[in-house]
């Protein structure tokens, strides 16, 4: 079992733990050991219990399959560490002893995940912090300070492949990596996927792989990852651990066909009537279709907060942080990797042959102007190493909702496991526009969109291979037509100068919280709790009147009771006892005025 423990973040659940066996039993060192109880952990998981023996006795390569959450960065963290722990103690007699020597690279395919496991390596040498120090390459700090930091020799590097490669060319001749005795990519598909190869390739340069212990850790294992496995591994030890049958039971999966412009009404209806309990990560195909989102819905009164590659890191790692405390329960994030995978179908080869020839056409009539540049440069500020539908530790996501759905199947499998993490339930909802409603709406279309319903087709048979089902959900849609002509007039007020502004002032927000108050912020820890990331970006017409939903509008069952209340008089008299009536009031009488002539 797991303790309940405030630092215990990547404990994992009843159901992945391995119960026959204790850390105590792998023979750690005593300070490891001692964090991992701090962390509360008591016993391993799965992949825990397999990987770790054979790393530290049998000294093989771990080549690891396991979902999220299952514990697979403790599973090379604690060999990583305990092998560096056990060096030096061995080397008791050697005159450099207390020398730093660069141990061990990890490899992460986003910052977010890099400063995830910097975090948890850190937790992890807690005790022994003066004798394996770690260092993470990817986050926001000026290169020189780095390469500064390098040359101390940390035992431990966690990097992106690409920062890692450029920092080494750059110090090729001052920094030993002949000491290095262990190498990790940590999710390798996604790494693959994010076309690092090349980076990768040029590791065989610094590193020489005969003498260096491999981790490759992975949702999954496919024929690009025995590729690597045959270039980097000599003994290689691959573990498949049966762990679809735990995740079956927790997540269910539903879709919703639906038209471009009623997939905004179904967001209004199911966050406005609180239809969903929870935190929820809503996935959108692009950064524009995020703040349209987001303004749309804060018409309604409904926060949100916005996560995309254009943001400083400082921010997104603030954001993601600020949701797991549960600060914010909606969070928008942008998949722009939604397309890293290709999927080939014999019958879209001639569909794809057209769109080739149709853009080359384009291509030799169009030229380039200075909005195209413009356009280009915008590119350049996003984030290469940004990712969220991968790696990222989302905790306690009750649902994933993709407003926009993923043009591959892969990429869908990503978004939906960042809910149903280590053995909890969840819920995946994908709304999937229908080929012949594409286009009807131009404001609310995205390109997209034309081929969900195909996509949708792949992602089913996908699904079923691994023992998925998805459901088809059907709104009923006489109860949400009553909210048609609100959704309307909210939508008409989200344009597109709306959006630019929007994004412009957000980024503009959060380069100011990001670099100026950075200082600030870690001299006093208190007023972050003043800093949010869901505030009110306003379009440029606001409706008050939009955020409050009349009672007429609800179900029946969802409607307040109303108390009878009988009749209500109009006037308020006083009654006796008696049942008479008081006369007068209590001011004195004027005799004059009430006096009468009396006939005799």
């Amino acid at each position: 079992m797991v303790k309940n423990s405030p630092l215990n973040t990547a404990a994992a659940a009843d159901a992945y733990v391995d119960d026959s066996v204790s850390f105590g039993s792998f023979n750690l060192d005593p300070r490891l050991l001692q964090s991992i109880n701090q962390l509360g952990f008591i016993n391993p998981t799965l992949v825990q219990s397999k990987a770790i023996p054979l790393a530290l006795q049998d000294k093989r390569d771990i080549i690891a399959k396991a979902t999220t959450g299952s514990g697979k960065t403790a599973a090379y963290a604690i060999p990583i560490i305990q092998s560096i722990l056990q060096e030096e103690e061995t080397g008791n007699g050697d005159e450099h002893q207390d020398e730093h020597k660069i141990r061990s690279i990890v490899l992460v395919p986003t910052r977010e995940l890099s400063n995830q496991v910097t975090n948890f390596i850190e937790k992890l040498t807690l005790y022994c912090g003066k004798v394996v120090k770690v260092l993470n390459l990817s986050s926001n700090i000026n290169e020189n300070i780095q390469i500064s930091l390098l040359s101390e020799n940390p035992e431990i590097i966690v990097s992106t492949p690409s920062k890692l490669v450029k920092i080494l060319e750059q110090v090729r001749s001052k920094i030993n990596l002949k000491t290095v005795r262990s190498f990790c990519i940590d999710e390798v598909d996604l790494i693959l996927s994010y076309g690092y190869d090349e980076d990768l390739n040029k590791l065989f340069e610094f590193l020489n792989f005969k003498n260096i212990q491999v981790f490759l850790m992975s949702a999954t294992i496919n024929d690009d990852i025995n590729e690597l496995k045959q270039k980097f591994c000599s003994r290689p030890a691959v573990l498949k651990l049966n762990e679809d049958a735990i995740n079956q039971k927790k997540l269910i999966q539903f879709y919703v066909k639906t038209s471009e412009f009623d997939k905004f009404l179904l967001t209004y209806v199911i966050f406005k009537l609180q239809l969903i309990k929870g935190k929820t990560l809503v996935f959108v195909n692009n950064i524009d279709r995020g703040y349209r989102l987001k303004l749309f819905l804060e018409q309604f009164g409904i926060r949100s907060c916005i996560l995309n590659s254009e943001l400083p890191i400082n921010s997104r790692l603030h954001i993601v942080e600020e949701f797991n405390k549960n600060v914010y329960n909606l969070l928008i994030a942008t998949d722009e990797t939604n397309d890293f995978t290709s999927e080939i179908d014999e019958e879209d080869d001639e569909e794809k042959e057209k769109e080739e020839e149709e853009q080359k056409n384009e291509e030799e009539k169009k030229e380039i102007t200075g909005k195209d540049k413009k356009k280009k440069d915008k590119k350049n500020l996003k984030d290469g190493e940004y990712g969220v539908s991968r790696g990222v530790d989302f905790q306690n996501v009750a649902c994933v909702l993709n407003f926009d759905l993923p043009t591959t199947s892969k990429a869908y499998i990503h978004r939906i496991g960042r809910t149903a993490r280590a053995g909890k339930s969840g819920m995946a909802l994908s709304f999937v526009v229908l080929q012949k409603e594409f286009g009807k709406h131009r404001p609310s279309s995205l390109a997209t969109a034309k081929k969900d319903e195909k996509v949708l087709a792949k992602i089913i048979r996908q699904q079923e291979k691994i023992g998925f089902e998805l459901k088809p959900y059907q709104f009923d849609m006489k109860q949400v037509e009553g909210f048609r002509y609100r959704n309307e007039d909210a939508f008409r007020a989200v344009t597109n100068v709306a959006i630019r502004e929007a994004r412009v002032k957000e980024l503009k927000n959060e380069l100011l919280t990001s670099d100026k108050l950075k200082r600030h912020f870690e001299e006093n820890p208190a007023d972050l709790y003043n800093l949010r990331h869901d505030k009110e970006l306003h379009p440029s017409r606001v409706q008050m009147h939009l955020k409050r939903v009349p009672e007429y509008l609800l179900p029946e069952s969802s409607r307040k009771e109303i108390k009878k209340i009988g009749f209500v008089p109009f006037t308020k008299n006083k009654v006796h006892k008696g049942g008479r009536r008081k006369k007068g009031n209590n001011k004195k009488n004027d005799p004059l005025k009430t006096f009468r002539n009396k006939k005799h």
